[in-house]
């Protein structure tokens, strides 16, 4: 019969192993990657050389875009974060103050 401490080192090699072949994976794929990368279409557009100042104003006008666009998940997250944080402390606060009062009637709830 084997003991855990048999199966232990095959563990272990089995995770070097894995990790081994996730390093090798990976350094797989950004080696085989193509040397240049393209933009998607609307910023090679907006990237483009021009005199006006409205083609010139458009790379900031992207940027601000995709300020708006990641900023509203997190926002609507904190927003529902920092409001069931305040919910969770006014039930604490009148579960404290219910408690006490409570404690004072002398219906703590304790059977003797």
């Amino acid at each position: 019969m084997t003991t855990p401490e048999t199966h232990r080192p095959n563990r272990i090699a089995l995770a070097s192993l894995l990790k081994w072949v996730c390093v090798a994976v990976v350094l797989a794929l950004f080696t085989a990657s193509p040397a240049s990368v393209s933009a998607c279409p609307m910023c090679k557009i907006a990237h483009e050389d021009a005199t006006d100042p409205a083609v010139q104003a458009r790379p900031r006008a992207y940027m601000y875009s995709i300020f708006f666009m990641l900023a509203m998940p997190a926002g609507l997250v904190t927003l529902f974060g920092v409001t069931f944080y305040r919910l969770s402390k006014k039930q604490q606060e009148l579960n404290a103050i219910l408690l006490s009062q409570a404690d004072e009637q002398g219906l703590s709830g304790r059977v003797e």
